[in-house]
């Protein structure tokens, strides 16, 4: 089994916290590093799959069943099944709270799931579970799992550790089928199963650009207020990202909608065609692709209290990602395909209206120098392993 990069945090918050929260996508090993975290702890466990019959009678009155296991750690898996349980969950944990009483792990984040924001807070931590992040893949030391491979196959494990090209694409087929037919109506996405995957493709072929509602709205014959919702639900549902233009107090005319990407490339690639790294090369959206496999490797590794966000104003000022603590930027980065990376005015302009502490050009594979007095060139794996905040 591959180390997660968050198991030490995640077992110090559960030893602090009455409930943790894993949530995530899907398949992306909620279930297995939870089993992890349960062999280190010292407390007995008793594990819940809510998406199990046998396992939901148990539940027919929760209150009992919770009063009869108030020593050990109750695992509730798919816990957006039973929204139900959260006030039950309350009561049990103003009744008797000590840390590590229940692990809840969910597939839909707690925005989605109001009641559990409601009902929880103040006695719950959540942390997101991504699909395997390009160091996790390094520290693994896997055979023939390099950055291409990881970036063309994506981070689910699945996915990224499939024996062969044709099985890894079956997979994600079929991860995306069962997304549109089952899961999402699950989560509450009540909608035409058509509709929703027409939705999920037009987002990835607009992949790392602006944000235009109203084309996808004519294009589909629905409203804007109504594609709104559906990309707020997907990403929700951890399938999407939206990144938000970042605004500072000067005088420009800033690009105010957000810029949109499909989370994992794995998905994104199957979602728009491409299967192989060959088939990625001789294609016009290897920047936009690389420009969002880099963005989530980042995300997922900065602290959490950096948020992300991208530059861009009507002047021709230009940044991918911005890291901003504090409404202060941090971190300005741009992200170019090629190892021999050249600023463009846009980009200066940009790096100079942030004022960023560190501004940095992020290639595939070139050498850590810099490019100027305060701006650094280096490669992805650099940045991650010694420059990441």
């Amino acid at each position: 089994m591959l180390k997660r990069s968050v198991t030490e945090e995640l077992l110090e918050t559960l030893n602090h916290f009455p409930v943790l929260g894993i949530v995530g996508p899907r398949q992306v090993g909620k279930t297995t590093l939870a089993r992890l975290l349960l062999k280190q702890i010292e407390k007995e466990a008793v594990f819940i799959d809510l998406e199990r019959p046998l396992d939901l009678a148990k539940l027919d009155n929760p209150s009992l069943f919770f009063e009869r296991n108030q020593d050990k750690c109750i695992v509730l898996d798919e816990i957006q099944r039973k929204p139900d349980l959260f006030p039950v969950l309350r009561a049990m944990i103003d009744d008797h709270r000590v840390p590590g009483r229940f692990l809840i792990l969910g597939s839909a984040s707690p925005h989605l799931m109001r009641d559990a924001s409601e009902s929880l807070a103040g006695r719950i931590a959540y942390e997101e579970l991504g699909g395997l992040n390009r160091l996790e893949v390094i520290e693994a030391n896997l055979t023939d799992c390099d950055m291409i491979r990881h970036w063309v196959r994506g981070g689910f494990p699945d996915s990224l550790l499939a024996r062969s090209e044709k099985m890894q694409r079956k997979w994600t087929r079929n991860f995306i089928q069962t997304y549109v037919e089952r899961d999402l109506p699950l989560l509450g996405l009540n909608v035409e199963r058509s509709l929703i995957r027409k939705v999920w493709t037009m987002l990835a072929h607009i992949h790392g650009n602006v944000l235009n509602v109203s084309s996808i709205s004519g294009s589909l014959g629905l409203t804007a207020p109504t594609v709104k919702r559906y990309i707020a639900f997907l990403e929700d549902a951890f399938l999407v990202r939206q990144l938000q233009p970042f605004s500072i107090n000067i005088k420009k005319r800033l690009v105010k909608a957000p810029k949109i990407f499909i989370r994992d490339s794995g998905i994104y690639h199957a979602l728009i065609g491409v299967d192989t790294f060959e088939d990625l090369e001789g294609n016009s959206v290897i920047g936009a692709s690389w420009e969002g496999y880099v963005i989530e490797q980042i995300c997922q590794l900065s602290p959490d209290d950096y948020a992300p966000y991208f530059y861009r104003t009507h002047q021709g000022s230009e940044c991918d990602l911005v890291l901003v603590k504090g409404g202060k930027p941090k971190e300005a980065i741009e992200i170019k395909y090629t190892d021999n990376p050249k600023l463009t005015k846009g980009n200066r302009m940009a790096f100079s209206d942030l004022g960023a502490e560190h501004n940095v050009l992020i290639t595939p594979s070139s050498d850590d120098y810099l490019i100027d007095e305060n701006i650094r060139v280096c490669s992805l794996d650099t940045y991650l392993k010694q420059y990441v905040a």
